[in-house]
Formats: structure tokens, C-alpha cells, sequence
């Protein structure tokens, strides 16, 4: 099943809770959220009281991706506030296997997210603690960027390791992801599709009936 998760780093912030609202009245069940720490990666976002109150505000799926160094110091807290899946960075924990187990502990959804530079190979070690892997298809800290064209045979790469499991593991892709370049992705492997600008510029509603037609 392939599921379409939107952004909300894409999101007007002044209309953010009414922009959720047309997002889940569209029948997106899963939404993505960015959390920086100008640490990690340049850009600073947004942190736990966002999170706290989209909780509050949605019942859709709160796909928490985790781009800070050191997010072991974190994510129990973002459970708490309402993380259904916590996604860390290999590049950005020393503790990879202990934070995966803190995620899975909690019941919740365990990602492994990689950037574009580094080998598909560093997630190996981990791929049995996981439920979720993320391929970034940009390079991480700013949105609207262009497609890394390399992503292709990294997401291929990625899917040829999860089908040679026995577990169900979803296979999530970030950046760059509009419509005109979505089935090249989804016929290399991709199932969980992150889109900001392509669903938050314009007409919500109708960006998530686009994309939705090509989900089925």
C-alpha cells in the first residue's frame, strides 16, 4: 500500500490548522513532520509544542522525522506528545541501535533515514530494528529543492535489501517529490511518498487528488 504523507515544513504556518484540516478532509491519513536543529543540518524548524498541538488538532498519522544530531535525547519525549514514528538519522546518532530500541520499546513506528552522500550499506546493521526506511532525495535542511537524479538507483538499492527480508518495511522518500517525477519513483521501489511544496502550494485539496490518482 503506498501512502502519500505531506510536509507540513511546505505549510503556511499562519493557517497552519486549517491547512491540516483540508489535508485530512482530502483522506491523507499520514502526516509528515520535519523536526531541525540547526545542528544537524543548517535550518532550525519547529520542536515538541508544534508537535503537542497538531497532536490535539489531527488523528492522522504523526510521521516524525528527526533531523537533529544526538536524537536519543529526544524521542521519548516526542513519543509522549503524540510521535506514532520516530525516524533518526545514522549519520546524526552514535547509539543507533539503543535509540531504535527506545522507538520500538514504545511501540511505535522505528525509522532509519540516510542522506544522499552516504552509503546505502550504513543502514545494513540495522535493518532488522526497523519499520520504516527513509532515502532522502535532497540534500536535508531546506524544503522546495531540486531532485538528487542519483536517487533512483539508491531507492532500487534500498528495495532490493527490504525484499530480501521476511518483515514488512515501508520504504519512504523526501524531497523534490512533485508529480511530474512521482512514477519514476514508485517504480523504483518508493511506498511512502513525503511532498510539501507539491501539496501545500496552490490548492491543497486538489494537489492531494492528484497525487492520490497515481497511489492507487
Amino acid at each position: 500500500m503506498m501512502n502519500l504523507a505531506p510536509s507540513i515544513l511546505a505549510a503556511d504556518f499562519c493557517e497552519l490548522g486549517k491547512q491540516i484540516d483540508i489535508v485530512e478532509k482530502a483522506g491523507v491519513s499520514c502526516l509528515h513532520v520535519d523536526i531541525m536543529d540547526g545542528v544537524f543540518v543548517p535550518s532550525i524548524s519547529f520542536g515538541m509544542p508544534v508537535l503537542k498541538c497538531l497532536k490535539k488538532r489531527s488523528k492522522l498519522f504523526m510521521d516524525v522525522h528527526m533531523m537533529v544530531d544526538r536524537p536519543e535525547r529526544y524521542v521519548e519525549e516526542l513519543i509522549k506528545l503524540g510521535a506514532d514514528g520516530v525516524t533518526i538519522h545514522v549519520e546524526a546518532c552514535g547509539c543507533v541501535s539503543d535509540t531504535l530500541a527506545i522507538i520500538q520499546d514504545h511501540g511505535v513506528r522505528a525509522g532509519i533515514a540516510l542522506n544522499p552522500e552516504t552509503p546505502v550499506r550504513e543502514i545494513i546493521p540495522y535493518i532488522d530494528m526497523v519499520d520504516l526506511i527513509l532515502v532522502m532525495t535532497v540534500h536535508p535542511g531546506f524544503g522546495g529543492q531540486s531532485y538528487l537524479t542519483g536517487s533512483i538507483d539508491r531507492i532500487k538499492m534500498v528495495r532490493d535489501m527490504i525484499n530480501g527480508q521476511k518483515r514488512d518495511i515501508r520504504l519512504e522518500i523526501d524531497g523534490g517529490i512533485y508529480l511530474n517525477n512521482l512514477k519514476m519513483n514508485l517504480e523504483a521501489g518508493a511506498d511512502v511518498i513525503v511532498a510539501g511544496s507539491a501539496v501545500f502550494e496552490g490548492d491543497i485539496e486538489k494537489n492531494i487528488k492528484r497525487f492520490m490518482e497515481l497511489l492507487i
